[in-house]
């Protein structure tokens, strides 16, 4: 594909991504490459060398922190992937997946959440911006470095957020693009930096830990358990929320396996690469701080290093404050997306100045990160057994678009929400964070061994499971929602969308229930997954058009 035709592609989503609603194949891209850069520029950022960084921080050996960053994000990418492959076959983002399970009006629940934390991450990696550029101004005289410089960094805040701002005012093709051109270079310039740190500074690659205090037996097992919730499995889990907002654009003609491997290591690799530069760089000092990391470092050379790594929490911080654009249209608030950009830097901007006053930033982020691995874990064992077991030979998403008044979706499932509240206890339960908080007594009786996302995903996709099994063998097609409404009917659905006219087997035909079957199709559909526009019968799953969508367009 030339760059003209991506383009015009990237240019195409502006039309449907302002209201909800299904992202047609013209709208696609089927550049896969342009994945690969926006989970890769997500992650070249100093928040992951803070990520390497932090293991050492909290009493780990070198390389006890790369065996659970590496195994952690490996089991931790694997689901990512996942999710990334229901954004291209349901073109719908991943709050308004929730409603299949939670409910049209349940699913708020889970988009409040996702808000939340997109507006949190934008502060965390705005600090990271800030703590660096602090460092510069440091070593270049202008500010004083033994000052708090409080109105240095609001200013310089309130700068870096209007420039994140303005790239997501302009939707997902500016945010393609700007990866997609700065990224090479900024990789570059990581390669050299790599290049000098592991051959001129003085790491020490034999570091076990702090002198005096190494950890053994079942507290370096428990401690190790503990970072890879928080920097390993928990770093990969966190994108789970993100991954269908940006693959929904992906064209169905790209194959599945190629967008999933694609995805999966611009996840990875950064995140991977620049966790051994954190660790490597931090057995020197034992700090997490990046200015510090930086500046004490590569001395004057980090001057033309920070300017450009400066890149890196852009890039992550337009695909939060994006996602949170997204998140609050499927809340059903009447503003359009460009002015939930504006607004999200604002809140986010807050989040920031507060931020500021935070005095261990190791702690905070080990706390943060777990926190958000809890939530996300519960939130992804439902939606995988609802998308991969219960409705994974569904064709039509299009019931997940409607307004509330014209949704055939039950407002609340309640049943999710049991299955969400108790997964989230259980997570708790199986944690043990740095704050006291976040030890639950279940990880403090087995000596701060944490498995809370484990325990999590687990409990709340088997509750799922044993609560909405019945409604899924009860179903008579296995292309009707799950979650369907009281008054309406799986007969008055097929019928409604004209399903039954396709040579489909007949209503209530065991068969039809067994999930050990292949796929078969529900009926003509078009190549976004939708009906064709020619068919007489609009889909009874109502796929949106502006006037019936939950947002309204600028």
């Amino acid at each position: 594909m030339s760059l003209r035709t991506q383009s015009h592609s990237e240019n195409a989503t502006h039309v449907v991504e302002d209201v909800l609603q299904p992202v047609p194949e013209s709208a696609r891209t089927t550049k896969v490459s342009g994945q690969f850069w926006i989970w890769a520029g997500a992650n070249v950022a100093p928040i992951n060398w803070i990520l390497g960084a932090l293991g050492i921080n909290m009493g780990l050996g070198l390389a006890d922190t790369m065996t659970v960053l590496v195994l952690g994000n490996i089991i931790g990418m694997v689901g990512f992937g996942f999710f990334v492959l229901l954004g291209q076959k349901t073109g719908a983002t991943g709050m308004l997946l929730a409603r299949g399970a939670f409910g049209r009006r349940g699913a708020y629940i889970p988009a409040a959440i996702q808000a939340i934390v997109a507006v949190g991450w934008s502060a965390v990696n705005t600090w990271v911006i800030l703590d660096l550029v602090m460092a510069l101004f440091g070593m270049i005289g202008w500010v004083d470095p033994a000052q708090e410089n409080l109105a240095w960094k609001i200013g310089v805040a309130a700068i870096i957020m209007g420039v994140q701002v303005a790239i997501c005012y302009r939707g997902y093709g500016a945010i393609a693009k700007f990866e997609r051109i700065t990224m090479p270079p900024t990789l570059l310039v990581l390669v050299a930096m790599s290049i000098i740190a592991w051959t001129q500074l003085p790491i020490d690659w034999s570091y076990a830990g702090p002198a005096g205090a190494v950890l053994s037996g079942g507290e370096r097992f428990a401690a190790m358990s503990g970072i890879m919730t928080a920097i390993g499995i928990g770093w990969g889990i966190g994108w789970f929320t993100y991954a269908p907002d940006y693959s929904r654009f992906v064209s169905k003609g790209i194959p599945p396996r190629k967008l999933y491997l694609t995805s999966v290591l611009g996840q990875f690799l950064p995140v991977v690469w620049l966790g051994l530069l954190g660790a490597s760089l931090a057995t020197m000092n034992g700090t997490a701080d990046p200015g510090e990391l930086i500046v004490k470092s590569f001395g004057a050379m980090a001057i033309p290093v920070i300017l450009l790594v400066i890149h890196g929490p852009i890039a992550t911080n337009i695909i939060n404050l994006y996602t949170f654009g997204v998140a609050t249209q499927a809340l059903d608030i009447k503003i359009s997306r460009k002015k939930i950009s504006i607004v999200v830097g604002i809140f986010s901007m807050c989040a920031v100045i507060l931020f500021l006053f935070a005095e261990d930033f190791a702690t905070l982020l080990d706390s943060w990160v777990i926190a958000i691995a809890a939530w996300v874990a519960t939130w992804g064992g439902i939606m995988a057994v609802h998308y991969f077991v219960f409705e994974r030979r569904h064709k039509d998403f299009g019931y997940l678009f409607p307004s509330p008044s014209a949704s055939r979706l039950k407002a609340v499932n309640p049943r999710a929400l049991i299955a969400f509240a108790v997964g989230l206890v259980m997570t708790w339960l199986f944690m043990y964070g740095a704050l006291p908080i976040f030890q639950g007594p279940i990880a403090a009786a087995m000596g701060g061994v944490d498995l809370s996302w484990l325990a999590g995903s687990l409990t709340s996709g088997a509750l799922y499971f044993a609560l909405m099994y019945p409604r899924f063998r009860s179903r008579v097609h296995h292309g009707v929602p799950l979650g369907l409404k009281e008054g309406v009917s799986d007969e008055a659905y097929l019928a409604a969308s004209g399903d039954t006219a396709h040579g489909d087997p007949e209503p209530g035909d065991p068969e039809l229930r067994d999930a050990a079957l292949g796929d078969t199709a529900l009926g003509d559909t078009a190549p976004d997954g939708g009906h064709p526009a020619s068919s007489a019968n609009p889909p009874a799953s109502g796929v949106a058009s502006p006037e019936a969508s939950n947002a309204t367009a600028p």
